[in-house]
């Protein structure tokens, strides 16, 4: 028996980390053992997790399986996307061009700014009075 190729690519952004294997298949996605449909409810959120697939137009040619956590669901809809891409490359570097035009390659280097002293949060100042 044949083992069936697999490729991996780690994704990240804010506080999300996403392990995603990526196979030859019909392009089912499963994110922790649940459908997109049943874990993302957003449409634009499943937008940006098939983003990889439409720019290297391969979709529908690979099914993924996902194991995502931290963050909330934009976040880690961002770091699916990132590791999706990353996984790409092992399947062909000619995709590298692509994906590397669209930004899908690039981690958003974004994340929360961290609350100062004298502040209520990173930039909230308490409330001024005169008296």
């Amino acid at each position: 028996m044949a083992k069936k190729e697999r490729y991996y690519g780690t994704g990240r952004r804010k506080k999300s980390i996403a392990r995603v294997y990526i196979y030859p298949g019909k392009g089912e996605i499963t994110i922790n053992k649940r459908s997109l449909d049943d874990y993302i409810g957003l449409e634009t959120l499943k937008k940006i997790i098939n983003q990889p697939f439409v720019a290297t137009k391969t979709e529908g040619k690979f099914d993924v399986l996902v194991n995502v956590y931290g963050g909330g669901v934009s976040g880690q809809a961002g770091a699916i996307r990132h590791g999706i891409a990353r996984a790409l490359l092992l399947v062909d570097d000619d995709y590298r061009s692509a994906l590397k035009k669209e930004g899908y390659l690039t981690r958003d280097p974004r994340m929360k700014e961290r609350k100062k002293y004298g502040l209520k949060a990173a930039r909230r100042a308490p409330q001024f009075s005169k008296r």
